[in-house]
């Protein structure tokens, strides 16, 4: 999954929420980095805190969203999808992932492919690459370095809250555009663009 796209939920941060309740429950930072399972399951027990859910600020027009205390150093973020929102395709470079649906349901598309991690502009994809699955509220989905994804609310009518967890912490995002089978290399999102 990728980090939000608008300016973050105002009067609300990691130390203000109720998000340190689940890290808590954690081994020190001097730990072992967390395991992608770990990950799924530090999104899904904070996909169940019905409390931090919903504290997050939802807004017709874009994503919200607050960030979170990950486990173990990682990255988190609590965010909140309109109707018809999504990501657009993209990856999380060397971090690996997971995310848990806590409401609503979210569409994941993905590819079955690692791509190069540099050096090119358009790659045209072979056949048979396009992965998607619903991941409805209380589900998740783990996923590993240079995974390519988009991820969507595919409801015209309800609102889809989400968690997210990245480790290391997002070093950068990559977007692409995608015509058929034809993927290009946009941008390249560094965290001041979306912290």
């Amino acid at each position: 999954m990728s980090a939000p796209t608008h300016a973050p939920a105002p009067a609300t941060s990691a130390a203000d929420s109720p998000a340190a309740s689940p890290s808590a429950l954690l081994s020190s930072p001097a730990a072992a980095a967390p395991t992608t399972a770990e990950l799924l399951a530090f999104a899904l027990r904070t996909a169940a805190d019905s409390e931090l859910v919903a504290s997050l600020p939802l807004d017709p027009q874009g994503r919200t969203w607050i960030r979170l205390d990950g486990p173990r150093g990682s990255e988190a973020w609590l965010i909140g999808w309109p109707p018809g929102t999504g990501t657009g395709w993209h990856d999380h470079a060397e971090s690996r992932g997971a995310f848990a649906t806590a409401r609503g349901k979210l569409t994941e598309r993905s590819l079955a492919v690692r791509l190069p991690s540099e050096g090119w502009r358009s790659l045209e994809l072979a056949p048979d690459v396009d992965r998607g699955r619903g991941v409805p509220a209380g589900e998740g989905r783990g996923f590993g370095e240079h995974h390519v994804h988009e991820v969507l609310n595919e409801s015209r009518t309800e609102h889809a809250v989400s968690v997210h967890a990245y480790y290391p912490p997002l070093p950068l995002i990559r977007r692409y555009s995608r015509t058929g089978p034809v993927l290009r290399l946009e941008h390249v999102e560094r965290p001041a663009d979306w912290q």
